[in-house]
């Protein structure tokens, strides 16, 4: 679980925001060369992916998921472009590449942890994860004004009501059921880390269900008001120069939100972070090699997110660091199909985006 009493200590230090080193993608080539950089690394991650696929946990498979979807999405848009023609080749072989992967994955999944694949198996389904088609920014004045001293997130308790949302427990409930308990959880106010970023995932895959009535006819009010405050957790996280356990949640916001069509998280100087996080080598994500850092590091005993169903190998790299990353870059890519950044963001208007259906 996670535990940032001591992180949201950390996260009160003045952001120096550092300009990004990356291709500016004002121009074609300038698009071409940024997405040729997050197309590598995500084909590093898919290897990685292909060589311990027996040991990937369900997290990890959902994020390689996400990704796919991605990459569909964006193929289509770069095919008429003579540039970026090979680009959406690649983005379409990589697809073909984890659509196989994924299909293979469940056999191992219904080894490894049956009960937890038949309660999320709707999130592996094709056609469940729906990319943004209209965009917004977060709004700061949703930002709490004070955070609960403690993180009482629960992972128990967290499941046992997306469960109830997807309708695959073993009462054999329809989709969209929520009960008193998680009404109120999934809407207290004032929570951060793992809970806040908990309540955001259970009112998106409500809209991936289509779920209307009742407390989800309110989904965008919290989903706005979970990304303002998700929004002001990412840029504590870089005035701390990404201190490595604030890395998993930092990308899990960029997820979770760019996903729910909020484009301002898609920030150059993140994009650039997150690809340096990549272990060369084995193509995961992970706890670092340990090194002289300039920034300040915390005590990860007392910070870390620990996930009952985490899978860390031996080597540092980490089963869910590795599935937010890549669907945190595979936004990044869909941002950048449907619209061209300025001045380091995102500025997007809320119509939609020409659609390719």
């Amino acid at each position: 679980m996670a535990r940032p009493g001591l992180l949201l200590l950390l996260l009160l230090a003045s952001p120096p925001l550092q300009p990004s080193s990356l291709p500016r993608p004002d121009t074609t080539e300038g698009k071409a060369a940024l997405v040729g950089l997050i197309l590598s690394a995500l084909e590093r991650a898919t290897l990685f992916l292909e060589e311990r696929l027996p040991g990937i946990n369900l997290d990890g498979v959902v994020g390689f998921q996400v990704l796919e979807v991605q990459l569909r999405g964006v193929e289509e848009r770069w095919m008429p472009d003579p540039l970026l023609r090979p680009l959406g080749l690649r983005a379409r072989k990589l697809a073909d590449q984890l659509e196989a992967l994924l299909r293979r994955s469940i056999f191992y999944l219904k080894l490894s942890d049956p009960t937890y694949l038949r309660e999320f198996r709707p999130s592996l389904q094709p056609g469940f994860w729906k990319l943004p088609r209209t965009w917004t920014r977060t709004d700061a004045s949703l930002v709490y004004p004070a955070l609960e001293p403690a993180d009482s997130f629960s992972e128990e308790s967290s499941d046992a009501c997306l469960v109830q949302l997807l309708g695959t427990g073993t009462n054999s409930s329809q989709p969209c059921g929520i009960s008193d308990f998680c009404r109120t959880l999934m809407t207290q106010p004032n929570c951060s880390g793992y809970k806040l970023s908990h309540q955001l995932l259970f009112f998106l895959w409500a809209r991936m269900q289509g779920c209307t009535k009742g407390l989800f006819g309110q989904s965008q009010h919290y989903i706005s008001v979970f990304c303002a405050n998700m929004m002001d957790l990412n840029q504590r996280a870089e005035a701390i120069g990404y201190a490595y356990p604030t890395r998993d949640l930092f990308m899990e916001n960029i997820m979770f939100c760019g996903i729910s069509g909020f484009s301002d998280f898609y920030k150059l100087r993140w994009l650039e972070a997150i690809l340096s996080w990549q272990k060369p080598q084995e193509g995961c994500f992970g706890k670092p090699a340990a090194r002289k850092e300039g920034h300040p590091k915390a005590p990860t005993q007392h910070v870390l997110r620990v996930k009952r169903r985490e899978k860390q190998f031996t080597d540092g790299c980490s089963c869910h660091n590795t599935a937010m990353a890549v669907a945190a870059l595979g936004g990044f890519l869909y941002v950048l199909a449907e619209y061209p950044p300025a001045k380091g963001e995102l500025h997007l208007s809320t119509q939609s985006p020409p659609s390719g259906d």
